[in-house]
């Protein structure tokens, strides 16, 4: 299974990302952060391919401001 196959729910999103609940739907909202993939009526996951690609993301970020 590669990474691009591999679901996180959210508390695994939070601890990859250092993120709260409320700050991730915010960036979603904002079309900053990877959407969520509806799994069922109250079910939500995130690739994790789309999860480490955005933390990569604002690692060269961070990188270029400083």
């Amino acid at each position: 299974m590669n990474e691009s196959e591999i679901l996180l729910r959210l508390p695994q999103v939070c601890a990859r990302t250092g993120l709260a609940r409320s700050t991730i739907y915010d960036l979603m909202a904002a079309n900053a952060f990877p959407k969520g993939v509806k799994l069922g009526a109250k079910s939500v996951a995130w690739v994790q391919a789309e999860v480490s690609d955005w933390v990569v993301s604002r690692i060269a970020a961070s990188r270029k401001a400083a």
